[in-house]
């Protein structure tokens, strides 16, 4: 388990990369990425959809454009204080503050659920799948977006001490302990690095 795979640890650093966030982020997830994982969630108008580990709100902005019915959930507070700025407390969007892996909503509550650069710091990943599973209505649409495991046995290295990297075959086990079977992965990345990116659509059963 890498470093930043711990709650508390995760939340110390989201605490000072929160006030930069927004300016690195393009960098590694930007516009063309997000609207390409849009694309394949094909949303319909106001179909209700959570964003897990919003962060700043930058895939929250992104869903705001297919449905108004947005709600986003983070464990860092001051991630999550940039939101606010941007979208208000419950204005655009309803925040909540809370863990992946115990989320606070009834079953089939949700028609999608988003994700995007949060899995990485899970530290039971199938327990949260499972969680995406049991709030989104069946036949619905799950999409999660993570960093794919590098090629590079040296980089293998460094990103196993850091926090979860992961392939197809690992996004496969994961989602399929979560009880999903309709799987399928997209990389995508910015022109420097085009598979930085592991992008997983499942459905609901």
């Amino acid at each position: 388990m890498g470093i930043l795979e711990d709650k508390s640890r995760a939340r110390l650093f989201y605490k000072y990369l929160s006030t930069v966030y927004d300016r690195v982020n393009p960098f590694i997830w930007n516009e063309e990425m997000r609207a390409e994982a849009l694309s394949l969630l094909d949303l319909d108008a106001g179909d209700r959809v959570l964003d897990v580990g919003c962060g700043t709100g930058f895939g929250t902005e992104g869903l705001l454009q297919y449905t108004d019915d947005v709600h986003g959930l983070d464990q860092s507070i001051h991630q999550m204080e940039k939101a606010f700025e941007k979208f208000g407390r419950t204005d655009e969007v309803n925040f909540y503050r809370g863990d992946a892996e115990r989320l606070p909503f009834a079953d089939d509550s949700f028609d999608a659920v988003w994700s995007s650069g949060s899995i990485e710091y899970w530290p039971n990943p199938v327990d949260a799948l499972a969680e995406f599973r049991r709030i989104v209505k069946p036949g619905g649409p799950v999409l999660v977006v993570g960093p794919n495991y590098p090629s590079s046995s040296v980089f293998q290295r460094l990103a196993d001490a850091i926090m979860l990297f992961y392939d197809e075959a690992e996004a496969d086990r994961m989602f399929a302990e979560a009880g999903f079977e309709d799987v399928e992965h997209v990389t995508m990345g910015p022109t420097y690095n085009p598979d930085i990116a592991i992008t997983t659509l499942a459905r609901v059963p």
